[in-house]
């Protein structure tokens, strides 16, 4: 294992780049996963790790992580504490962190019927939202979750922390144009807008099909017009108090739950 014990190491370079920019991570092919839960749902999950990044106290705590991990990882380096902290996303660094190739999956819509459940987000552009809603998700068995391109990068550090390994395994794809993917699902089952409008069905009332697309959008501005008339139908979520609206992350793991109840 290769010791590491400057900042302007290529490398240290290099993670910085990593964490700091989608851009960096599209162009690369791989995405950078920090501290010892995430790290090890990654070799659970079978994921192809290119590098492994250990700090030095880690090592001493965790000798058979570091084993099984480097045994598995393209190249293993040691980092000292202080240049892993300077490295790292978090505030208290584990000291473990892992390069891991993409994971885009293409849609297959035959194979939807066999778990006919499926969400699809619009825009949604906080991190932590996102790796919430993906959590949920996969607690939830749905079959597959639909991104439009300009949601928040489903691989920066946070959306991959906060959906706590449901990136390594929940299929999901991204898409270029909403509106036609709905049109398209929809000859094969029902999709169902989450909106505002009271001319839409309450959730309560609402009885989704075997095959079924939900589709919630944007944190500030909901779902576009476009993506709302593509949908066979629209629903809203019932709301007794004072509040306007909800989070687009409790949103989702309301209707989610319905769907897939």
């Amino acid at each position: 294992m290769e010791l590491i014990s400057s900042k302007e190491n290529k490398r240290i370079k290099y993670l910085k780049k990593l964490s700091s920019s989608s851009s960096f991570r599209r162009e690369e092919g791989v995405f950078a996963a920090e501290g010892l839960r995430l790290c090890g749902d990654a070799l659970k999950s079978g994921v192809a790790v290119t590098a492994a990044y250990f700090s030095e106290s880690f090592c001493d705590r965790n000798t058979d992580f570091v084993r099984e991990a480097s045994a598995v990882a393209g190249e293993a380096f040691l980092l000292r504490d202080s240049l892993f902290a300077a490295v790292a996303d978090t505030k208290t660094p584990q000291g473990v962190l892992f390069v891991i190739k993409r994971l885009d999956k293409s849609f297959d819509f035959d194979k939807i019927k066999d778990n006919g459940k499926v969400l699809a987000l619009e825009t949604v552009q906080d991190p932590v939202n996102l790796g919430t809603i993906l959590r949920t998700a996969e607690a939830l068995g749905v079959g597959a979750v639909v991104l439009t391109r300009d949601c928040c990068d489903v691989y920066s550090p946070k959306a991959a922390r906060g959906s706590m390994g449901a990136v390594f395994r929940l299929p999901f794809t991204l898409t270029d144009d909403l509106p036609s993917f709905i049109r398209r699902f929809n000859h094969i089952g029902a999709s169902y807008a989450a909106v505002l409008d009271r001319d839409a069905v309450s959730l309560d009332d609402c009885a989704f099909d075997a095959v079924s697309l939900a589709v919630v959008g944007n944190e500030g501005n909901g779902l576009t017009r476009e993506t709302i008339a593509a949908c066979s139908r629209k629903l809203y979520i019932p709301m007794r108090g004072r509040a306007e609206s909800l989070n687009v992350s409790a949103a989702a793991g309301i209707i989610l739950w319905e769907m897939t109840r």
